[in-house]
């Protein structure tokens, strides 16, 4: 090969480079506009466990985010008529899954903002991600205070443990007139030792004493040692503050064992496979984002739609993801714009009413708002959650 032929073969790779190059960018505008850009639809990304222990959660999170952009695009969209995009991303319920889905969504599909995750050890996983390509994050549901720590461009629609663990313990030493509590912790996740952490500070602080917690970890299938041994410090109370999926096993192995005391969980417990407990879920608790009974408009407005699109009604997971597209949504209208730095700003400032309360984010990028007290019931071959009371922060 002479240099002449050499220089002409560079001079084409250059060439047909930058002409793929116009075509990639070409064809990226066309389908969804780039961050930042004023044209084409706008590309959001939202990440869940569609698939493995934490199914549930996602399969709420993806409905819940997919009935807001539907209501969104049909009343005209935002920005003058672009239609959001929302691009689902399955992390399989493993955090570095999750950290992979975000990548791609960011760097390959250029989305402008992240839906996600329900799980804090999920969340904690992205954030810095979405921190360092300096694209906002909304998590619908991890209330591990960690996760909003990560960085300025990490928010959340949910309360955190610190209050989930406040609201539980008034109301386990309050209205059901506990003083001795046990506490069953999964080690191996964020979530669920922070609740626990929590409940020890509030519970001890009412005048309560807390046992030293037990640990288990997730995926566990037996647990009649465990509480064996809870069993013979006599507690009157348990706090489990793990998932549904082992929530479900350990309050039907503790009935099993003639431990007849009220067990509650937080905002974890929700999830289909719960109802395995069967009737060892009465008698116990959770603490909660928002309740389906309640009378507000906006509430029953948000369960009719979400029955006619899916057919079956929405849990608190599914109103949170909701309310964080709304958010969203909220919020890059104000800033006129889809620029990471300019809806970061937005969302900071959020001010909005949503289906599972007041959503006005604080200076930590937290919202401040009640939990509500659920009694867990099954009769007839059902399972069903009563609304009991609301705890409000302490500041309300």
């Amino acid at each position: 090969m002479t240099a002449h032929t050499r220089a002409g073969w560079r001079k084409g790779l250059v060439v047909g480079a930058a002409v793929l190059g116009v075509m990639s960018i070409a064809a990226c505008e066309r389908k969804g506009g780039r961050p930042g850009s004023d044209t084409g639809d706008i590309r959001v990304g939202l990440y869940a466990s569609l698939t493995g222990d934490g199914a549930s959660f996602g399969q709420s999170s993806r409905e819940g985010g997919e009935l807001a952009v539907r209501e969104i695009n049909a009343a005209g969209g935002l920005l003058g008529g672009r239609k959001i995009d929302l691009l689902v991303e399955d992390d399989q319920s493993r955090p570095p899954d999750a950290s992979n889905a975000a990548t791609k969504l960011i760097t390959q599909d250029q989305v402008v903002a992240l839906i996600g995750e329900v799980a804090s050890s999920r969340s904690l996983a992205v954030a810095p991600v979405a921190q360092r390509y300096h694209v906002p994050m909304i998590t619908p549901a991890s209330t591990n205070e960690a996760v909003t720590k990560a960085g300025d461009y990490i928010f959340r629609v949910c309360f955190t443990d610190q209050f989930q663990g406040e609201a539980l313990s008034k109301f386990a030493y309050t209205d059901l007139h506990v003083r001795r509590a046990a506490v069953l912790k999964d080690i191996t996740q964020d979530y669920s030792v922070g609740l626990t952490a929590s409940i020890q500070q509030h519970f001890t602080a009412l005048g309560g004493t807390v046992l030293e917690p037990v640990s288990y970890s997730g995926g566990d299938a037996d647990f009649k040692a465990v509480l064996t041994a809870i069993r013979r410090e006599r507690p009157d109370v348990i706090f489990d503050t793990g998932y549904y999926q082992e929530a479900a096993v350990i309050v039907r192995q503790a009935r099993e064992l003639g431990m007849t005391m009220p067990i509650l969980g937080g905002d974890g417990w929700v999830g289909n496979s719960l109802a395995n407990g069967r009737e060892a879920l009465n008698n116990t608790y959770i603490s909660n984002h928002y309740s389906g009974d309640n009378p507000d408009p906006i509430v029953q407005t948000f369960v009719r739609d979400y029955r006619q699109v899916y057919g079956h009604d929405p849990d608190s997971l599914a109103a949170l993801s909701y309310d964080a597209v709304k958010v969203l949504a909220d919020a890059i209208t104000r800033a006129g714009s889809t620029d990471g730095p300019k809806v970061r700003d937005a969302i900071a400032t959020a001010d909005v009413v949503g289906v599972t309360g007041h959503l006005k984010m604080n200076a930590q990028r937290n919202v401040v708002k009640p939990a509500v007290i659920q009694a867990v019931t099954y009769a007839n071959g059902k399972m069903a959650l009563v609304y009991k009371t609301t705890i409000n922060p302490d500041a309300e």
